[in-house]
């Protein structure tokens, strides 16, 4: 596993004259104190440092990586040299995977390529930019010399590399000045306050958000040496930004495939976005390619009358694959944080006995996270992935998915409804035990399938569909509390019954307990979400 680096960033554009006034300024309170540092500890600049960056950018020919906001580079200089990939981890924050340089300098190493596959698509990765750095280096530290941010001041020198083979296609070289804001072991406050002093001293958020996107996109802020503004237009990273950004707007008089095609299009990119976190196992990564996995998985089910059943039946098998492997990872996830949670809640849990629990349940987890792994890099999941890309460019339709989706859409949404209300009945009909314990776990996915199906449409039948969507949530969520109890009980016995000390097996058995009391809980909270969510008026609409 090559290692992973968090950074939390912001770049500013600068010209020639702006002078970087000292650190401490930026972060000094009006009453002289340091903002944002623990216990108004005093805060230094260290010695500056001066770095000469050379780095060769590769993706592939048509840009798809700076299409899904990634930056794969080859840096010499500096502390870091090697090979980086950035990943997007929400914000201001990118998740920055490091391999040595080695001794290839225009071929990507394979493990890079592997990670990058589902966005390259198996292209070729190649050289696209070349992109030269003055950096002087400045941090900001406290009483202990550890650094808290440290800023770069950045001359850059680039060009953009001809993707078609013709070695005269290089484009003209564009310099600019950009000061980089990175934190490195202070708090996001520091970052802040810094962020607030340059903007007072005229700094702004820099256009593009990242060197190469600059080149790219034919950024403003430099002195762009007979770069053509106007092709700023095909900025990658504006098609990055801009794909899948907004739900397109719809009425009932729209084709009813077009309606979910817009809804199984997202689920599709998202499951590729995910790709990347779950295998840096980025935080909430897994649940949301589940969660799209199985969203997708059921708006083939819910609107497979509209569907070629030769495509999208093995679809929904292999989509049905991809779920179980990533909730067997999901659910382990669940069970170590649940347990975790139960004995931080409760005062008389033993702590050796608790380290203990949280340490073998985090093991499952791991082992279930290395399999998703294996699975993301074998041809099966590459081979699905290939099928979804063909189903939102070359949609398998069948004649009924043009008519109206006033007409068809409503009830079709309507028969998930139904498959709940079947499968509650017939639980509700059995004596406590494992069949009504199944039937009660089949009818939290029918109801969740019913909420991801009111979900899907809602951005043409609106309220209607969202209070839907919401009362089938309720339920789902009412059963899945007990579910997660019921596996949670299962788990502990079996740990109890395996405990290598006393005192751990009365730690699973008093969870156990803990968990058993909950049940009550949780069969009053379904009834409500039942009563709910059976309301004629919540289902005028579907008729």
């Amino acid at each position: 596993m090559p290692a992973v680096h968090l950074e939390v960033e912001k770049k500013y554009s600068a010209d020639d004259a702006f002078e970087l006034p000292p650190l401490t300024d930026l972060v000094l309170r009006a009453d002289g104190g340091a903002a944002a540092v623990d216990g108004g500890s005093p805060v230094a600049e260290g010695e500056q440092v001066r770095h000469q960056l050379e780095a060769t950018y590769f993706d592939t020919a048509d840009l798809r990586l700076a299409a899904a906001g990634l930056t794969l580079r080859r840096r010499t200089g500096g502390d870091d040299a090697g090979w980086h990939l950035k990943v997007p981890a929400g914000g201001s924050a990118r998740s920055e995977v490091r391999l040595p340089l080695g001794r290839a300098w225009r071929t990507v190493p394979e493990s890079l390529r592997r990670m990058l596959r589902v966005h390259s698509r198996g292209a070729l990765l190649r050289p696209v930019a070349e992109i030269s750095t003055d950096r002087t280096v400045r941090r900001l530290v406290d009483a202990t010399g550890q650094a808290l941010v440290e800023i770069a001041d950045d001359r850059v020198t680039a060009r953009r590399l001809p993707t078609d083979g013709r070695a005269d296609g290089a484009a003209a070289q564009t310099s600019w000045r950009e000061i980089e804001v990175e934190l490195t072991g202070g708090a996001v406050e520091l970052m802040d306050a810094v962020d607030a002093r340059l903007r007072e001293r005229g700094l702004s958020v820099a256009s593009s958000s990242s060197k190469l996107a600059h080149v790219l996109g034919g950024g403003s802020g430099g002195k762009d040496k007979g770069k053509d503004k106007d092709k700023g237009k095909d900025d990658a990273e504006g098609k990055a930004k801009g794909k899948g950004a907004g739900r397109p707007s719809m009425t009932a008089k729209a084709e009813a495939g077009a309606v979910v095609l817009a809804h199984v299009r997202e689920q599709v990119e998202q499951i590729r976005a995910q790709d990347l976190p779950v295998r840096l196992d980025a935080p909430d990564s897994i649940h949301k390619m589940r969660v799209a996995t199985r969203r997708l998985r059921s708006a083939l089910t819910t609107f497979k009358p509209l569907f070629d059943p030769a495509v999208a039946r093995p679809l929904r098998g292999e989509l049905k694959w991809l779920a179980g492997e990533l909730g067997a990872a999901r659910d382990a996830e669940v069970m170590r944080d649940r347990v975790a949670a139960s004995m931080d809640d409760d005062e008389g849990t033993d702590a050796a006995a608790s380290g203990q629990a949280v340490e073998e349940l985090d093991r499952v987890y791991r082992a279930a996270h290395d399999r998703v792994l294996t699975e993301l890099d074998g041809e099966r999941y590459h081979r699905l992935v290939d099928g979804l890309d063909a189903l939102v460019t070359n949609p398998p339709f069948r004649p009924r998915a043009t008519d109206r989706a006033g007409r068809v859409l409503p009830r079709l949404v309507g028969r998930s409804y139904a498959v709940v209300r079947g499968l509650v009945a017939e639980a509700e009909a059995q004596p406590a035990g494992p069949e009504r314990e199944e039937l009660l776990h089949d009818a939290r996915k029918a109801a969740k399938a019913a909420r991801y199906a009111g979900e899907s449409v809602s951005r043409v039948f609106g309220a209607d569909a969202s209070a839907f969507a919401q009362a089938m949530e309720a339920v789902q969520e009412a059963l899945g509390e007990h579910q997660d109890s019921v596996l949670t009980r299962e788990r502990l016995r079996t740990l109890g019954l395996s405990a290598t000390s006393v005192e751990a097996a009365f730690l699973y058995g008093r969870l156990h307990a803990l968990e058993e009391a909950r049940a009550g809980q949780f069969q009053d909270r379904f009834d409500a979400a039942w009563e709910a969510a059976g309301r004629k008026s919540l289902h005028r609409w579907t008729r």
